[in-house]
């Protein structure tokens, strides 16, 4: 399977989870804290949501404790949906 990476801009402690994508950047404000991988978790799980896939498919693989994440998703081909939006 292949695996492609993203790189999202995290704010943690946020009133609801969204993922948004502005001026050619993928940005994610989360529910949860930026403590014990709490937002870690939480950006995994909103990514693999947003594309339908297993949160099992989706790590970060950098920026385990910064705002910028680069996370990989393994098997998911195609174009990224947030890139088509409005």
């Amino acid at each position: 399977m292949p695996t492609r990476t993203i790189t999202v801009r995290v704010t943690p402690r946020s009133s609801r989870n969204e993922l948004r994508y502005e001026a050619g950047a993928l940005s994610a404000k989360l529910n949860a804290p930026p403590v014990d991988g709490a937002a870690n978790e939480a950006c995994r799980e909103l990514i693999a949501d947003t594309l339908h896939i297993a949160k099992s498919r989706v790590a970060v693989i950098k920026g385990h404790k910064s705002r910028i994440k680069t996370l990989a998703v393994e098997g998911f081909e195609g174009e990224w949906p947030w890139e088509n939006a409005g």
